[in-house]
């Protein structure tokens, strides 16, 4: 059966804390991210709190891209949704591991909707729904460095 998409929850951990409290790199690490992920950027905004922190949220055509930074303890927690399956919101995460310079980091993979009945997909193009067919796994937790992530969501 198929499921509407995939939801990735990354959380990154010993990040230099310029990069997380800087809500134009975060803006535009969530940009390039998303691209490298093959999803398509249609606006972002951001805030910085005081004394610090940033939250942003990035819209894609595919679903939405986010972050939330408490740069005093070197942690973000990020959120990246998309249907179907040209995006990969795995990449997304790969990149941001990567751009924030994590030490370690945890990703928990979600697909979303697997409780359809097939009554309620019956007729439904699944492509023509934006509808994902790899998501087949029910959830799943990596852990670790950036080296080791790339070789555990190829496997």
């Amino acid at each position: 059966m198929a499921a509407v998409g995939m939801h990735c929850l990354l959380e990154i951990y010993g990040c230099p804390a310029e990069k997380l409290d800087d809500p134009a790199f975060v803006r535009e690490a969530l940009r390039e991210a998303a691209t490298y992920a093959g999803a398509t950027w249609l606006g972002g905004c951001d805030h910085h709190f005081k004394p610090c922190g940033v939250t942003a949220v990035g819209m894609l055509a595919e679903s939405h891209i986010s972050l939330h930074s408490w740069p005093e303890i070197g942690y973000a927690a990020i959120d990246v949704f998309t249907c179907g399956d040209v995006a990969m919101p795995e990449k997304a995460c790969e990149k941001l591991i990567e751009l924030f310079e994590a030490e370690r980091h945890t990703l928990t993979r979600i697909p979303r909707a697997t409780e359809l009945l097939a009554r309620e997909v019956r007729g439904v193009d699944v492509r023509e729904a934006h509808m994902s067919e790899r998501a087949a796994i029910s959830h799943e937790v990596l852990r670790g460095k950036p080296a080791e992530m790339a070789q555990s969501v190829g496997d």
